[in-house]
């Protein structure tokens, strides 16, 4: 493994660069804590714990909403030098999933954004107006009240399978997948296979 390989902000087929990495990592330490809040609320919503954690809920869902966008706008510039998924129909199933998360994790957080506009609230973030408080609209409510909740649980369904998955490639299929997300670069013989292997189909 190579500095340059490492120290690297552009994506190469070998593994992600710093950019991405940093986003990743980021994006997956606030997921745990929105989802942590989730699960909180949905078990006693009167605990203290639970009154902390979701008292930055909006807060988190914005800001995930801002770094799953700027991910996304980096993977685009990256698109012909990022890891592959692989062939075949595990690669395919791979690509889907991950066009999946990205459509939930643009969705959840837009759609209850959506909400609190139509809630006439207004909404500010770190001490940033994001719009105003104006006239209730029902209409704008009924999405998120329908499809927030729902959609945000087959996310963390999501989220667990992508996990999962990083565990079948290091255990049973004895793949570094998980190499490109942290060190920038797959490495299979540290698992003791040759690098040669041919079945990489899944990025983090």
């Amino acid at each position: 493994m190579s500095l340059e390989t490492t120290a690297s902000i552009w994506d190469r087929p070998q593994g992600y660069g710093l950019v991405s990495r940093t986003l990743h990592w980021l994006m997956a330490a606030l997921f745990a804590a929105q989802f942590l809040s989730a699960v909180f609320h949905l078990v006693d919503r009167e605990l203290p714990v639970t009154k902390t954690l979701w008292g930055m809920h909006y807060t988190l869902g914005f800001t995930l909403l801002v770094l799953v966008v700027l991910r996304a706008v980096w993977g685009v510039l990256n698109l012909g030098t990022r890891p592959p998924h692989g062939h075949g129909l595990i690669g395919l199933a791979a690509l889907g999933g991950h066009l999946a998360l990205y459509a939930l994790m643009i969705f959840v957080p837009a759609v209850a954004l959506l909400r609190a506009y139509g809630g006439g609230r207004g909404f500010a973030v770190f001490g940033f107006t994001i719009f105003q408080p104006g006239t209730r609209d029902e209409a704008l409510m009924a999405p998120a009240h329908l499809l927030h909740g729902p959609a945000g649980w087959a996310l963390l369904a999501l989220v667990a399978g992508h996990v999962l998955m990083v565990f079948v490639h290091k255990y049973v299929w004895r793949e570094d997948i998980l190499g490109r997300m942290t060190r920038g670069r797959q490495d299979d013989a540290r698992l003791g296979l040759s690098a040669a292997n041919g079945r990489v189909v899944e990025q983090n």
